[in-house]
């Protein structure tokens, strides 16, 4: 049977072309090598260190000028990453979805590009922090981010001397995280990448503007909404369109409400609805029992406003789930799929988001994706593109992270010398 390190090394001459340099490829293969190696910490220099325990100086300074300065293409490299796992997660299943989200990492200092205090996931209340938007490809067996970018606030776009500072690109412009999003999705579009239903949360899609955006790429999404979404109740819509008279003559032909013909949110039509239109459903096993909850599902039409359209929405599915015991639901999602799909493939499709979670538990864990200790734009992205780059040789060689009892790998390294203490080491 072929070794890890000879397959490790295929992995990576597949990958070296979009490099654009022979000299980098060994940087690359050196830099990938120690994250994927059990240690501690997965910055420079106790990779260094566990690379080449003998001469960690110069394999630090080559390290640190692969991630931090060289001019790779991180776009480049995973779109390379992609073609190589999309295949091999296909062979178990096809695509099913496209899950969006963003990652949280704690940050202490303020120089970092793109901290600030805000919304960090991680930590689960606003905090110091960089935070990264991501697209992943996901089956039921594996999932793999295809995207990822940093999101700065708008402090940071209108700060000239940070830009400068943090190596900045002068075409990065303000967007919010939607339209971060639906950039990597039209990109992933553009580039043929197998399809699948976009999944988000409602960060993403309580914006009309992104699920519009996304209906116009031919994209189907299941996202999840607040339940003060407005929606039109199911065989109702808004009165038809009629041309309104100004002080200038007609104007534009637009929808219209009176008081009994409104929509309402979508929190109170599930109040509306008979307990008998909510049904359990079970949609994967847990770790120690089947994951299940009451769903119900109907036709209805968004309403958000659409007074100013000259047409109704198209009716879309309003998922709400309203678990046992519980005082009113929980969650709530609008999906474009089709009328005839089945309330369980509903809820199979908006639950695959779980995987996003493992990819950054496994991406942070396992693989140092928050550990990068430089303040660039340039080595932000370069280090988390080497994060994933590795996470597809796992996908394509060992289905990603098994969930227990994995094999480990066994990447050819000397051995480090038991005295040795690189900084951010906590013994």
């Amino acid at each position: 049977m072929e070794s890890d390190t000879l397959r490790f090394d295929r992995y990576v001459e597949a990958l070296s072309h979009e490099l654009g340099h022979l000299d980098r490829v060994a940087p690359f293969r050196s830099y990938c090598t120690g994250l994927l190696l059990p240690s501690e910490r997965k910055s420079v220099e106790p990779m260094a260190a566990q690379l080449s325990p003998t001469n960690v100086r110069k394999t630090h300074q080559s390290l640190h000028h692969f991630v931090s300065t060289s001019a790779w293409s991180d776009q480049a490299v995973l779109a390379r990453v992609g073609e190589l796992a999309i295949p091999v997660m296909q062979e178990r299943e096809a695509i099913r979805a496209w899950i969006v989200d963003d990652t949280g990492i704690p940050k202490k200092g303020k120089h970092s590009v793109g901290v600030s205090h805000q919304y960090c996931g991680q930590l689960g209340k606003q905090a110091n922090c960089q935070v990264a938007v991501s697209l992943s490809i996901a089956n039921t067996y594996a999932s793999l981010p295809i995207a990822y970018r940093l999101y700065l606030s708008e402090a940071w776009i209108d700060d000239a001397e940070k830009r400068k500072v943090c190596g900045i690109p002068d075409d990065i412009a303000f967007a919010t995280k939607p339209q971060i999003s639906f950039d990597q999705i039209r990109n992933a579009v553009a580039a043929g990448i197998a399809p699948g239903v976009v999944v988000a949360d409602a960060a993403y899609g309580n914006d009309t503007a992104f699920r519009d955006g996304l209906t116009a790429l031919g994209v189907l999404y299941a996202v999840c909404i607040q339940g003060s979404t407005t929606v039109w109740r199911p065989g109702e819509a808004p009165i038809a369109a009629q041309e309104r008279h100004g002080k200038r003559g007609p104007a534009a032909i637009r929808l219209a409400r009176n008081a009994d013909q409104r929509p309402i949110s979508a929190a109170s039509l599930a109040r509306e609805l008979p307990q008998d239109a909510f049904e359990e459903i079970t949609w994967r096993e847990g770790t120690k029992n089947p994951l299940r909850s009451r769903f119900a599902a109907v036709r209805v039409r968004p309403a958000h406003r659409d007074t100013l359209r000259s047409v109704p929405r198209d009716l879309e599915w309003l998922l709400i789930e309203w678990p046992e015991g519980e005082e009113a639901p929980t969650k709530y999602w609008l999906s474009t799929l089709s009328e005839s799909t089945l309330k369980s493939e509903l809820v199979d499709t908006v639950m695959l988001r779980w995987r996003i979670e493992r990819d950054y538990q496994d991406l942070k864990q396992e693989l140092g994706l928050g550990q990068y200790e430089g303040r660039g734009w340039r080595g932000f992205h370069h280090h988390a593109t080497l994060c994933i780059a590795a996470y597809g040789f796992l996908v394509i060689d060992q289905g990603g992270f098994s969930p227990s009892g994995r094999r480990r790998l066994r990447l050819a390294q000397p051995q480090v010398p038991d005295d040795f203490r690189p900084r951010g080491s906590t013994r």
